[in-house]
């Protein structure tokens, strides 16, 4: 399968020119890196978990951990940050 036949049926959101992949990548990174590594690590568990197999089981755990991280410091900076329309400062707890 090609890149567009991946764009094409919804495997990948978006096929960039070799030349400018380097680039979107660093900015997504970038981006990332922006975010509450609590969170970050929470959608990579979540993720891996997905890739079992079981999306039923799969989707559980994902609201589990989406609970879970409302009890943390950073899901309350985000929250506090968006209210004062600022850039939060994450601190992974």
């Amino acid at each position: 399968m090609d890149a567009a036949e991946a764009l094409r049926i919804g495997l990948v959101s978006v096929v960039y020119p070799d030349g400018e992949l380097l680039d979107r990548v660093l900015e997504m990174g970038a981006s990332l890196a922006k975010k509450s590594p609590v969170a970050l690590s929470a959608a990579k568990d979540a993720t891996n978990r997905a890739l079992q197999g079981d999306l039923g089981a799969a989707l559980s755990y994902e609201a589990i951990l989406f609970a879970a991280l409302f009890a943390t410091e950073d899901q309350k900076e985000g929250m506090r940050a968006f209210a004062e329309k600022r850039e939060p400062i994450f601190k992974g707890r």
